[in-house]
């Protein structure tokens, strides 16, 4: 079974996972992994990546990977997001989050994207159709390494953000790079793969990442959370090994 799923691209399995995912919490079921989200637990994850290159990172409860697992245990412990009410504007909704988000009674909840099936308004995040200073949250996570103008989406972004309201947008960040590269001239989707992790990825982001962030007003924060993690719960959990949430706020 891990051989075919591993197989299947997850768009794909995000699609069929609500008539399979019975079945497959059920083949994985145990306790050496524990999924936050919705609190099941499993005697592995599932590998993903490219040529399956992350043992245990999915899980096949929620399709929950490293970040979303990292993000929501954020979410829930050290913010008060998830119980207030709140203006919240979601870009290229994940499928992990979005039924939870959506059955939220105290949000004012809004997805958008171009082309997901999920967005209830489909816009290019560089051209948003909402007024300015209108949402007290907004999530944008592995977004802007797609895009090609990233500058202008952070712009509209910021514009749309309430005064006082926070941006979640996480990116695959080489901490040890300073500065973000990009090349236009390579087209080649084997060689973009190579160099960028995945063929529609348009850059590595750096350490320079929050100073993009705030050259367009924004105030950024590296939130370094896995530090309050023992490694048994970063193992339990299956979270990601070297990563920071960044919050920027207007």
């Amino acid at each position: 079974m891990k051989k075919i799923l591993n197989l299947i691209p997850r768009p794909w399995l995000i699609s069929i996972s609500i008539w399979f995912r019975p079945i497959i919490k059920w083949y994985f079921k145990g306790s050496r992994f524990t999924d936050p989200i919705d609190g099941s637990s499993y005697r592995k994850f599932l590998s993903y990546g490219y040529q399956a290159s992350r043992p245990n990172a999915l899980s096949p409860g929620t399709l929950s990977l490293e970040r979303h697992r990292l993000l929501w245990l954020y979410l829930k412990r050290k913010t008060t997001f998830l119980e207030d009410s709140l203006k919240v504007l979601h870009i290229a909704p994940e499928q992990v989050f979005y039924s939870k988000f959506k059955s939220f009674i105290h949000w004012s909840y809004t997805t958008t994207d171009l082309n997901s099936p999920l967005a209830d308004i489909k816009a290019d995040v560089c051209d948003l159709p909402f007024e300015e200073n209108t949402y007290d949250l907004i999530l944008c996570n592995h977004v802007l390494e797609h895009i090609p103008n990233d500058k202008k989406a952070m712009q509209e972004l910021f514009r749309v953000l309430k005064i006082g309201g926070t941006l979640i947008a996480q990116v695959p960040i080489e901490e040890n790079r300073f500065i973000t590269f990009e090349d236009n001239n390579i087209k080649d989707k084997a060689k973009r793969t190579e160099i960028f992790g995945q063929y529609d990825h348009v850059r590595i982001y750096g350490s320079d990442y929050y100073n993009r962030l705030e050259s367009v007003g924004f105030k950024t924060q590296a939130i370094d959370f896995l530090k309050e993690f023992s490694p048994q719960e970063i193992e339990s959990f299956a979270l990601p090994k070297n990563e920071r949430i960044p919050l920027a706020k207007k």
